[in-house]
């Protein structure tokens, strides 16, 4: 039930979203966060003797980052500004700034300005708040959900401190929903609040937005309670917590290679399923597969990358969902199959060389000649043709003087390359012969 003497009573109560009605003043208010908020911790002593500097909160969505910034407007006494970039322009953001600039020429009192999802702003937009930022006349707390080392300006990301926040525990987001709940004549039973706290992934919002869409449902209905057996029908499921464009779309894609590499079918079937099931691109996909088959399968099964390149193919070809058994096909064969980087290895070795040595020549034996001049000069001059010979096969060094008998390409002991290797080992050990002759 609602207190008497809350001032949020009546239709606008009841009209607002769960999420705002809930936003904590201060931090006996605040749930969650207790590794960046407890007691003694230097972000909740630095709000508290208001003493804030420039920081960047980010996390997922629901964890609490724009519920921190009512607490900091309601306990610092600063000037504070909540912008959200979201649906707002720089073209309104200036304004603030100047204000800001001049509040402080005047009287030397700084201005917090709150830019909520800030990743919006592009590079050139986040450009704007470095000045002021770096006058002091501006605490900048920016949110964001995005990874900062990708999404924030280096410049300005150097000047803010980054706190990380978790996804909120299933027991604060329990809390949550049945702090809600108190303002409520709907009742809910202690599964269906566990159903939601394990359907909402750690996201406050999402587990008021549920609780608000039940209670909308039941009273629909002429309901006054929520039972277990209930809420699942009445909220279908949940929104896969996977974002294409956050941490979650690098982290599934890293998860899915380690997979394969450590020679897990199973965890690289699911991590793929994960993925497409959370609607990213199949191509991107296919073409993080095809990567893997040369990086770390290469030659010890080159089949590999044939499977590879054919599932991209046909994702291209036909497209969701169709293609998911292609991938799958691709994704488990390279799992199962032996694993080598050693072509990896001797491109990243032969670049290093190319780099650290870009004038070195190109022997003139090996050379081509297609005029008299070239021929002249030395160009071809000494070149045997492997073909003529017997078994296709010369001793020859085919590398710039400086580098004769270098090696770029081990190969492994494992798959083809066993064979491969026990090839150059014949023919390296003639080559050594033949250089002691030479």
């Amino acid at each position: 039930m609602l207190k008497e003497g809350n001032k949020l009573q009546g239709s606008l109560w009841n009209d607002e979203p769960l999420a705002l009605k809930l936003r904590p003043k201060s931090f006996e208010e605040f749930i969650g966060q207790d590794h960046l908020l407890a007691v003694g911790m230097p972000l909740r002593e630095a709000i508290e003797n208001d003493n804030l500097y420039s920081s960047i909160l980010y996390g997922p969505p629901g964890c609490g980052k724009t519920s921190l910034a009512e607490v900091i407007k309601h306990l610092t006494k600063k000037e504070f500004k909540h912008f959200s970039a979201a649906n707002q322009g720089v073209g309104e953001l200036k304004p603030l700034m100047e204000e800001a600039s001049e509040l402080f020429k005047r009287t030397g009192k700084q201005t917090i300005i709150f830019v909520d999802e800030i990743h919006r702003f592009n590079k050139s937009q986040q450009d704007t708040l470095l000045q002021s930022v770096e006058s002091g006349s501006v605490i900048l707390i920016g949110a964001t959900t995005e990874n900062p080392s990708f999404e924030i300006n280096p410049a300005l990301l150097s000047r803010c401190h980054v706190f990380v926040f978790k996804p909120l525990s299933k027991d604060d987001v329990r809390k949550i929903v049945e702090k809600a709940l108190k303002f409520e004549k709907i009742t809910f039973d202690d599964l269906s609040i566990d159903i939601i706290s394990n359907l909402s992934g750690g996201d406050a919002r999402m587990a008021l937005n549920m609780v608000q869409e039940a209670i909308e449902f039941t009273k629909r209905r002429g309901g006054d309670s929520v039972s277990s057996d209930k809420i699942e029908s009445i909220l279908q499921k949940t929104v896969p917590r996977y974002r294409k464009h956050a941490d979650e779309h690098y982290d599934f894609i890293s998860a899915l290679h380690k997979s394969m590499r450590g020679s897990d079918p199973d965890a690289a079937v699911y991590y793929l399923a994960k993925m497409l099931e959370s609607g990213e691109d199949p191509l991107y996909i296919a073409r993080r597969v095809v990567r893997f088959a040369s990086e770390d399968i290469g030659l010890a099964d080159p089949r590999a990358l044939n499977v590879a390149i054919d599932a991209y193919q046909a994702s291209n070809f036909i497209g969701m969902p169709e293609c998911t058994t292609a991938l799958a096909e691709a994704v488990i064969y390279c799992a199962v199959a032996p694993k080598s980087n050693s072509t990896y290895l001797a491109y990243l070795s032969a670049a290093k060389e190319a780099r650290d040595n870009p004038f070195e020549e190109v022997p003139l034996k090996i050379r081509n000649a297609p005029t008299n001049l070239m021929k002249e000069m030395g160009y071809a001059q000494g070149y045997v043709y492997p073909h003529d010979v017997e078994g296709a096969f010369l001793i020859e060094n085919y590398l710039p003087e400086r580098l004769k008998g270098h090696v770029f390409y081990t190969p492994s002991n494992r798959g083809l390359e066993s064979k491969i290797k026990e090839k150059l080992e014949t023919l390296w050990k003639g080559f050594k012969k033949w250089e002691a002759k030479n």
